[in-house]
């Protein structure tokens, strides 16, 4: 059976469904790295500039977008920094279970079976529950690689259900001539 839209699943509606210990059939996170790049620089504070992606609205957004948004803010800023001239964070982690109430489709399903109205539905994956002006993702770099690091961060953006702004935290001083 093919996935369903996102949009089926962007809303905050009711309280959040997380207890995988009560949950079975949980399917697995999409996400492979949270942290990608050069850790330890970017917790020693050797990178100058921090950009961040900030989420407009509320929503939720599913793992295979988190990890999608990482996979090409990853690929740019790697192809201009070098593997070490950057550090990349993920800062939401998607708790929230999804889940869908699977109906018959085909021909002549709607004569087959209406399907039970407001009915629990069974685990199609995760998603993160982010609230406005959450960051989502956040890059270090050098001030060279800014220019980059903001690309990154505005292809991450298209990824994901809601409009996204990305917002330059520490490095102002750095950037002078370089903006």
């Amino acid at each position: 059976m093919a996935r369903k839209p996102a949009s089926m699943y962007r809303r905050l509606k009711g309280p959040a469904y997380t207890r995988r210990k009560y949950i079975g059939g949980v399917p697995n996170n999409r996400i492979h790295q949270f942290h990608v790049g050069n850790r330890r620089a970017a917790e020693t504070g050797q990178f100058s500039v921090v950009v961040e992606l900030l989420a407009d609205n509320d929503c939720q957004i599913r793992h295979t977008a988190l990890e999608a948004a990482r996979v090409i803010s990853n690929s740019t800023i790697r192809k201009e920094a070098g593997t070490m001239g950057y550090a990349l964070r993920v800062h939401t982690y998607p708790h929230h279970v999804l889940r869908e109430n699977k109906q018959a489709t085909g021909a002549g399903a709607d004569r087959v079976s209406q399907g039970m109205r407001c009915a629990f539905g069974k685990n199609v994956g995760t998603a993160a529950r982010v609230r406005r002006g959450q960051r989502v993702i956040s890059i270090q770099v050098n001030p060279e690689f800014y220019l980059t690091a903001r690309d990154a961060l505005r292809k991450a953006s298209m990824k994901f259900p809601t409009p996204c702004t990305i917002k330059l935290i520490k490095g102002h001083e750095h950037l002078k001539g370089l903006i």
